[in-house]
């Protein structure tokens, strides 16, 4: 555990990093156009990004025993279902959570 100075410490420099990362391009780039590349990169990383943190998980399953991943493919496929039906990614992602959790445990 870390003292409460250390934590403080730790709290105030991931701080400055963030600030930072998100201070960078405005910096950079004040008064001239991004590059060709950073627009494709605006454009396409967040679809990216997100595909690969929700099939993540199921590279790590494991098939061969029980409950052979029904709870995660099952939450899955209402997470789909309800974002194809409603629309709105909090009700999605939260269905799915509390449907895996129930199933799960």
């Amino acid at each position: 555990m870390l003292s409460v100075s250390r934590a403080f410490t730790a709290s105030l420099a991931m701080a400055a990093v963030i600030l930072f990362c998100r201070a960078l391009p405005f910096l950079f780039f004040s008064g001239k156009k991004a590059p060709r590349f950073l627009s494709f990169v605006e454009i396409y990383m967040p679809a990216l990004a997100m595909t690969v943190l929700a099939l993540s998980p199921y590279a790590s399953l494991e098939w061969s025993k029980a409950p052979h991943g029904f709870p995660e493919v099952l939450a899955g496929l209402l997470v789909v279902g309800l974002h194809l039906w409603k629309r709105n990614p909090l009700l999605s992602i939260l269905g799915g959570t509390v449907l895996y959790m129930i199933l799960a445990y």
